[in-house]
Formats: C-alpha cells, sequence, structure tokens
C-alpha cells in the first residue's frame, strides 16, 4: 500500500465518524511520531482527530491517553474531548500557535508555563477516572532493553553500558513526590492562543515524578543552566540547591536516554514513515553530552 492510498483510507475513517452534523474533508496535521492527526472543521466548529492504536513496546495505552485528556480538559489545561473510539480521540481545535524551542528560553515564557505544569501535576489527577498507568523513566529504560535485546537491534553491543548507567542514574534521582505527569514536553505539544497556554497529546502521561516533565521540558528546549534553574525555582517556590540541581540533571540525562532507546526500539518497530535513525544517533549525541556534564557535577 502506497503512501498516499494509506492517508486516502485514514482520511475516509475520519469522514465516516458518526459525530459530523455534514460531509467533512479532513486535513493532515504536521507533527506525531505516534499517531496520525486531522484537522476537520463541521459547522462552525473545528476539531483535532488522532487516529493511533495502542503501542505496547512504548508503553502507550489509548485507554489510558483518552482518560487523561478528559481528566486535562476537565482540569482546563486541554481542549475539550469530544469522541472516542478505539484508536480514535476526537477532541475540540484550538486556535493559536504551536510553540517552538526558542519560545521556551526565556524567563517570561517559562513564568507562564510553570503554573499550567503546576496545574496539571495536582489538578488532573482529581478529575481522572479509572485505571490509570504510571510513567516511571527507568523501568521504561530497562523494558526497552529487553525488547532491543529480543529484537536484535543494530544497539546490542551497547546495552549493558547504557543499563548501568540507567541503574547509577536511578540512585542518583533519589527519592520523589508522586503526581500526574505529561512525559512528553515538546515545546510542539505546547499551544498559546494569545491569553492562554495549553497542553495537548497525553499519549505518555501517569503518575510519575515532577522531576522528569520538569527534565523533559530543559531537554526538549535546550535550557540553559541559568533558565533550568529559573525553572526549578519558579517550580518549587525556593532556591534550586546543589542536591536539587543534581537530581534534576540525572532526569534530564534520564530523558535524554529514554528517548534515545525510545527511537532505537522504533527502528524496529515502527511502521510510520520517519528517519529514526537518524534521530537516534541525535539523541544518543545529546544524552552523551549530558550525561558527561552530569558526572563533572
Amino acid at each position: 500500500m502506497t503512501a498516499a492510498v494509506a492517508e486516502d483510507a485514514l482520511k475516509e475513517r475520519v469522514r465516516k465518524l458518526p459525530l459530523w452534523s455534514g460531509v467533512v474533508e479532513p486535513r493532515r496535521l504536521e507533527g506525531g511520531i505516534t499517531n496520525v492527526n486531522f484537522h476537520v472543521v463541521d459547522g462552525d466548529a473545528g476539531y483535532v482527530v488522532r487516529l493511533g492504536d495502542d503501542i505496547p513496546v512504548h508503553h502507550v495505552m489509548r485507554f489510558n491517553e483518552a482518560a487523561a485528556s478528559r481528566a486535562a480538559a476537565a482540569a482546563g489545561v486541554s481542549p475539550e474531548v469530544i469522541y472516542a473510539e478505539r484508536g480514535v480521540l476526537v477532541v475540540r481545535f484550538v486556535e493559536g500557535r504551536t510553540l517552538g524551542e526558542a519560545d521556551l528560553r526565556t524567563a517570561e515564557m517559562l513564568d507562564r508555563f510553570v503554573p499550567l505544569l503546576q496545574k496539571v501535576h495536582w489538578q488532573v489527577a482529581r478529575a481522572f477516572r479509572g485505571p490509570a498507568l504510571t510513567f516511571w523513566p527507568f523501568h521504561v529504560l530497562r523494558d526497552y532493553g529487553r525488547t532491543l535485546e529480543e529484537g536484535e537491534s543494530r544497539h546490542r553491543a551497547d546495552l549493558p553500558e547504557l543499563l548501568q548507567i540507567t541503574e547509577d542514574l536511578e540512585v542518583a534521582v533519589g527519592k520523589i513526590d508522586l503526581v500526574f505527569c505529561h512525559n512528553d514536553l515538546l515545546p510542539g505539544n505546547i499551544l498559546d492562543d494569545g491569553d492562554r497556554l495549553w497542553l495537548i497529546d497525553w499519549d505518555y502521561a501517569g503518575f510519575g515524578s515532577p522531576l522528569f516533565d520538569l527534565a523533559n521540558l530543559a531537554t526538549n528546549c535546550g535550557l540553559d543552566r541559568d533558565l533550568e534553574r529559573h525553572l526549578l525555582e519558579r517550580y518549587f517556590e525556593a532556591p534550586a540547591d546543589e542536591t536539587l540541581y543534581r537530581r534534576f540533571s540525572a532526569m534530564k540525562c534520564a530523558s535524554l536516554l529514554r528517548e534515545t532507546l525510545w527511537s532505537m526500539v522504533s527502528e524496529i518497530h515502527s511502521t510510520l514513515d520517519f528517519d529514526y535513525a537518524a534521530y537516534t544517533a541525535e539523541n544518543r549525541r545529546r544524552f552523551e553530552r549530558a550525561y558527561k556534564a552530569f558526572t563533572a557535577l
């Protein structure tokens, strides 16, 4: 099946959803490397349709994504969920712009974002219904290691060293607070409608450590040390001492290593048209730089 034929089939699936008031014409949205997204206008309203099946090798379960999306909407941090069925999630379209890395490299934007993240961590769980997943990056890394061994990945020779680093980083992070986290804080998952910020795409949501969300944001946006400390002090509302900064730095390494192994696993399991080999190499380099800086602390 060609890419064009596959996309036509996906568009037809979107057209046949039972919630439209008339004929709709889905328009493919850029981005999304665990799902395919379409923008649909129905009457005067706009919607985003997310198509994606469970991805057990990445711990992505769509029942959890739908429940997290509903809870996040109820908490006022994410757009309203309009419809869900197996493999389909429809949310209200937000008119605004997607943030880029440079947008978050300012104290002013971090000051806007931190209250939203605090709201995620403490209010989404209160609105969550049904069973919920956890997201512990060190479990994910160990499981990725087993998946890569079983799949005879080209990266198998590197696994003993990377998994030993995983154990060392987990010790360095130490005890954590448990909150409800987003766990995929790419700038592309943050929207600005001009008045407020929204957080979208809850594929990896689950209970975990606030340090992972903070570290994930920092690594995805390339924050320098001054902005990292600003982020920590704004979030915790207290000075960021060296103990906290070292734990945060360990979690930054875990975030980058998780992205690296995520891409390694995707090299052998994903069917999406994406250059995972290049993505693996890029994130491996970023992880190695971060780990060198961490060991120097």
